[in-house]
């Protein structure tokens, strides 16, 4: 009988080896698995060009919001808000002329606020120096 013990003791020592090892391998499997399924989509994206509408887009939005601004002042053409946001937006989309024609309206209607006589007498000052730069070059012959 104690042959028999040892004998099952042995056996029964080999299968939790066999389900370690098998549990081992499908781990491993299943790691390397998950990893490579992380990593397929990354390197895709990585190897394809960057499409140049990051730029175009921005400018988009840009144009979408002066729009809607413009449908807003058509309805209120005093609207202070309207007014202001459409100014701050030709201004980024680099319409100078566009931005202080809305700032020298708003100069007029709000008076008190030195913060819009400011970035007009700002905006002057750059198109004057633009114009100058502009004039002042030699003619060729």
């Amino acid at each position: 009988m104690p042959g028999s013990g040892e004998e099952y003791l042995i056996s029964r020592k080999k299968q939790i080896e066999r389900r370690q090892k098998i549990l081992t391998i499908v781990s491993i499997f299943s790691f390397f698995g998950s990893t490579v399924f992380a990593v397929i989509p990354a390197i895709q994206q990585a190897s394809q060009p960057k499409p140049a509408t990051a730029s175009a887009s921005a400018e988009s939005v840009l144009q979408q919001q002066v729009r809607g601004y413009e449908l807003v002042l058509q309805r209120e053409p005093e609207n202070q808000l309207a007014l202001e946001k459409l100014s701050l937006l030709r201004l980024q989309l680099k319409d100078a002329k566009g931005a202080m024609e809305l700032l020298e309206k708003l100069v007029k209607l709000h008076p008190n606020r030195q913060d819009y006589k400011v970035v007009l007498e700002q905006i002057q000052k750059q198109e004057g120096k633009g114009d100058r730069s502009t004039n002042n070059q030699p003619k060729s012959n």
